[in-house]
């Protein structure tokens, strides 16, 4: 067994299809569109064989995203080493994402960072 795929929906589809092609070399299918409900998605994989669909329709309720909230947490994308999650979260902090935390390495032995990005939503970042 295996999960097949993690779903979120978002505001901004085409930012948040540009974020993890640009930061994380994700690869997008063509957009779905559903003309009579109006959802649209993207299905985005990685190299590894994971995927995401983000995904958009009219009328979504855009809650307030604390930090410390039950539901959702994060999307961890490991990038291979310690090097390219240093690199990587430099490059984001410069690009004007805010750094949650690290790099560094935690209680569990995980080198990692969290980065705040699109719409509040929280991506770690590990080796």
């Amino acid at each position: 067994m295996k999960i097949e795929h993690i779903a979120i929906y978002v505001n901004d589809l085409e930012g948040a299809r540009s974020f993890f092609i640009n930061y994380f070399d994700g690869i997008s299918n063509e957009c779905y569109h559903n003309k009579a409900t109006g959802f649209k998605s993207y299905f985005i994989s990685f190299e590894s064989g994971a995927r995401l669909e983000i995904m958009n329709k009219p009328n979504l309720v855009d809650y307030e995203k604390p930090l410390n909230r039950t539901g959702y947490a994060h999307i961890a994308i490991s990038v291979g080493s310690k090097e390219k999650v240093d690199e990587l979260t430099e490059k984001l902090k410069s690009d004007g994402y805010e750094v949650v935390s690290g790099p560094r390495t935690t209680g569990d032995g995980y080198y990692e960072s969290c980065i705040l990005v699109f719409e509040d939503n929280q991506i770690e970042i590990t080796a």
